[in-house]
């Protein structure tokens, strides 16, 4: 017990070396709704998300609840479209299709993943790109390429938010990024050279991968491997940004074994608490985006 009671006390005493995900995202939920307000005197409409959910993965459903939980605390109007498993390809497409043309809808996401019997490149070839919340169409991939974005994908979008509300410079930064998917390895690496970031991008055909993560100034885990990062694979005073998510026995787990990493580290995530949280409201702020958009506000 008496070990018990100094860990807490250690955690407790440093807890400014934590990025709370949950009140930074309170504090830009207060400006976007207020923004919301604003822009409503304007347009005498509401933006409205509308949320397509195939299946009846655990995970997902979690995530659309979030999201709308979200949504409607803050003044967006939120539907959820929910399909059975076994829906075709060509049966989501013509729901999409009929999203593009509706004038009253803002934004559509369809939640990932998406059953075995769905390409999903082609349904999100499918989104109209003015409507691409999730900015996964080719289009505004292409845009945040070119460093003329429409839209920023949430999850590399909110993490980059988190380190600026933290006073945390990218510039000259040496930055590690174990991860390369195209959710979120590879547009944070474009982000944070955008930044002046010097980023290495490792993944499971990496050698030698602690050698790279012990240089690493900044460290953003994003692999989906329970407690994978512990304290002998980073450098004294880095910056720990962890991006897993692990559901195991009821309980979440990030990819970084926190309790192993936090005293040698001088800044890092909590999981649940930290990115996932970032990550909504970046999704709430691309919806005010393509709002304005719609209604040639911007």
């Amino acid at each position: 017990m008496e070990n018990i009671n100094l860990k807490v006390l250690s955690f407790s005493k440093n807890s400014q070396k934590i990025i709370n995900g949950t009140e930074i995202s309170e504090n830009l939920k207060l400006q976007v709704k207020n923004e919301i307000l604003s822009l409503k005197n304007k347009i005498n409409r509401s933006p409205k998300l509308v949320v397509i959910l195939v299946g009846e993965n655990p995970a997902s459903k979690v995530y659309v609840g979030n999201k709308q939980k979200t949504s409607l605390e803050i003044g967006i109007q939120s539907e959820i479209i929910k399909l059975d498993e076994n829906t075709n390809q060509n049966e989501l497409i013509n729901i999409i299709k009929k999203l593009n043309v509706d004038a009253n809808v803002d934004g559509i996401l369809v939640q990932l993943p998406l059953p075995k019997q769905i390409c999903e490149l082609e349904i999100l070839k499918t989104i109209n790109p003015l409507k691409d919340v999730d900015c996964f169409h080719p289009e505004n991939v292409g845009l945040m390429l070119i460093g003329k974005p429409r839209f920023l994908p949430c999850t590399p979008a909110g993490i980059i938010e988190m380190l600026k509300q933290k006073n945390i410079t990218l510039e000259g930064k040496n930055v590690v990024v174990i991860g390369r998917s195209n959710i979120v390895g590879k547009p944070l690496a474009l982000l944070l050279l955008q930044n002046n970031a010097t980023v290495t991008i490792c993944h499971s055909k990496t050698k030698n991968l602690e050698k790279l993560t012990q240089k690493a100034d900044i460290l953003i885990v994003a692999i989906g491997k329970a407690n994978f990062l512990t304290k002998d694979m980073i450098k004294k005073n880095s910056i720990i940004i962890d991006v897993g998510i692990n559901r195991i026995d009821n309980k979440l787990y990030g990819d970084v074994n926190f309790k192993d990493v936090f005293e040698k580290a001088s800044f890092i995530t909590p999981v649940p608490g930290g990115v996932g949280k970032m990550t909504i409201i970046m999704l709430m702020k691309n919806t005010v985006s393509a709002y304005k958009i719609h209604n040639k506000i911007i």
